[in-house]
């Protein structure tokens, strides 16, 4: 199996060289669906810049820790970023947030709408600072509608979207996914945005204002599975895709451990019908066609059980694979840290940092040309800062008067 690779091997790689070399993102969010979007860019080779307040990130304390602040959640979301501490209340800091503003390709918040216009945060009035600026906001519900500037968690936009009523139905409980999923679909949806409004500006040198708003993006994410007959005016159906929110969609129970395997095409069951020895299940018509087994949900699955609790799970994987049909043991979070296949090719990184090693996943995606990396450990709470002055033309005397009220309230 391939080794993890080493920070210490990627920073012999010198800058950073993914697409997004040169780019710079400021980054005001926190918790998770921001910095999650703003640590895929940095991984893409983007400067991200997080600027935190006096308190810091609420992840920093969210989790075991080597040192306090320094979560694992907190430095995996936040690898590869560049800190700066300033309190955007401080009249005082307002110079250093329209210096950096000013030297800025995408500004990126999480903030309500009326606590960014308070802060002079909104898009008008750095859009005044940087007209080319890639403005990201993201929040809760869209612009224009009732729900606007609600505050709005992972869990609430779960229950506002169906998500968890759907929980109910393949469960029988109402219930929210073991994943923050509203936020991380909201994450990716951030982030290819930005990625277009870069190349519109590449083409154009327009700048512009990016709402990403949570309840709408999920909905959407939702019913591109779930929409079925309800596409149709009037209605043919309700929105609901009938296996997957059936009770019976689980993994299967073999003689030995539970098997996920999915039986799906026509090609899969003329497969799966030959390994059983059951010719007569072609000519079934419960059975003879996708429809026909999607109308069919209880028999099928009775069929499906009552054939996998014949072998164990090993020869039943062995069986699949061989006939091409998709199969998967059943495997925890604590397994996957050690699967073969990731370990393959190559999914992780170690990191000898501050607070000693760190394993971290590098970047799925792969390019050619111009690979991602993780830049390096996450930082301490305002690492950067003076680092992230001097670059904006302060001068020493400057940065101390500047960074000492931060001083004072994080004491």
């Amino acid at each position: 199996m391939q080794a993890e690779e080493s920070l210490d091997r990627r920073q012999a790689q010198g800058p950073a060289k993914g697409p997004l070399a040169g780019v710079r993102v400021l980054d005001l969010t926190s918790v998770l669906m921001g910095p999650y979007c703003t640590q895929l860019l940095a991984d893409l080779g983007a400067d991200v810049i997080k600027l935190e307040s006096p308190s810091g990130d609420t992840t920093r304390q969210l989790g075991k820790s080597v040192r306090p602040g320094m979560s694992g959640m907190f430095l995996n979301l936040n690898r590869g970023k560049r800190g700066i501490v300033v309190d955007l209340r401080d009249p005082a800091a307002r110079q250093v947030l329209e210096k950096l503003v000013a030297r800025t390709d995408v500004f990126i918040h999480s903030n309500r709408p009326r606590a960014a216009e308070k802060l002079r945060i909104d898009y008008a009035s750095l859009a005044a600072i940087n007209p080319a600026i890639i403005y990201c906001g993201l929040y809760g519900f869209g612009r224009g509608g009732r729900y606007f500037g609600r505050p709005a968690y992972d869990d609430i936009i779960q229950a506002a979207s169906g998500l968890a009523k759907l929980q109910e139905e393949a469960s029988g409980v109402p219930g929210y996914v073991a994943s923050s999923v509203a936020d991380k679909v909201c994450s990716l949806s951030a982030a290819y945005a930005i990625m277009a409004a870069l190349f519109h500006r590449e083409r154009t040198g327009e700048g512009q204002q990016i709402d990403v708003p949570m309840f709408e993006t999920v909905v959407s994410f939702l019913l591109a599975q779930h929409l079925t007959g309800s596409a149709f005016e009037p209605p043919l159906g309700r929105p609901a895709y009938a296996r997957v929110v059936s009770r019976l969609r689980r993994p299967h129970r073999t003689a030995t451990d539970d098997l996920c395997v999915l039986i799906y095409n026509d090609k899969h069951w003329r497969r799966f019908v030959e390994i059983i020895d059951r010719p007569d299940l072609l000519t079934d018509p419960r059975f003879a066609t996708l429809g026909a087994r999607s109308s069919n949900l209880e028999d099928y699955f009775a069929l499906i059980d009552a054939e996998l609790m014949r072998r164990p799970a090993s020869e039943w994987c062995a069986l699949f694979e061989a006939a091409e049909i998709p199969v998967a043991p059943m495997q925890s979070v604590d397994d996957v840290m050690t699967d073969a296949h990731l370990a393959d090719v190559g999914f992780w990184s170690t990191l000898e940092t501050a607070d000693g090693r760190q394993r971290l996943p590098n970047p799925p995606v792969k390019f050619s040309r111009t690979p991602g990396r993780i830049g390096g450990p996450a930082p301490a709470l305002g690492e950067h800062t003076h680092e992230i002055l001097s670059e904006l033309g302060f001068g020493t005397a400057e940065i101390e008067a500047l960074m000492a009220p931060a001083r004072e309230r994080v004491a």
